[in-house]
């Protein structure tokens, strides 16, 4: 994933049935898929491989599964998905033990939340962080001297001065479920 990155540091998020079929369509390499069930999750994952597209899951929305081991597990068995996103640790580190991709997403909306953010990816042993939000430069350029892991910038990147900020301030890639970011 790291090359498609460095080539295209837009990632799709996408949250609905609409934003699957506009992907599709787009030059998007890499697909955060925040959306679907265990019944739909395959036959989703399915379509966006079939565009040529890296897919990761976003395990801590797909409806039916919960935050244990086999749900990591039934996503790389059941629907060939190139990794998982998750804000937990534990879905995070069986991934990386599993073989696939790991995203931790972490929440900074505090003091608290960023301290913490550390002990986790001791933990977790992620590929990529991803920080929401993601329109903050400053921290983003904080976090880039605590810690190693590269850093997507996700949740409110509304439009290019969002996209440039962020990079600019260290992150690695962007992700965003604005249709009009994918095409920058």
């Amino acid at each position: 994933m790291e090359d498609l990155l460095l080539d295209n540091p837009v990632i799709a998020s996408v949250k609905d049935d609409a934003g699957l079929q506009t992907v599709l369509r787009s030059d998007c390499p890499v697909v955060f898929l925040l959306y679907g069930s265990v019944l739909t999750v395959p036959s989703l994952v399915d379509a966006l491989k079939s565009g040529g597209k890296t897919v990761l899951v976003n395990v801590d929305m797909v409806e039916g599964l919960n935050a244990k081991e086999i749900a990591v597990q039934y996503i790389r068995e059941k629907t060939g998905a190139d990794g998982i996103l998750s804000s937990k640790a534990v879905m995070v580190k069986a991934a990386r033990e599993q073989g696939l991709l790991a995203v931790h997403r972490f929440f900074l909306v505090d003091s608290f939340s960023y301290h913490n953010l550390g002990r986790q990816i001791a933990i977790s042993r992620p590929d990529y962080v991803e920080i929401l939000p993601g329109c903050v430069p400053r921290v983003i350029t904080w976090l880039r001297q605590d810690i190693e892991v590269p850093i997507i910038a996700g949740g409110l990147v509304c439009d290019k001065d969002d996209v440039v900020a962020a990079l600019g301030a260290g992150a690695a890639a962007i992700a965003s479920s604005n249709v009009d970011v994918w095409s920058m």
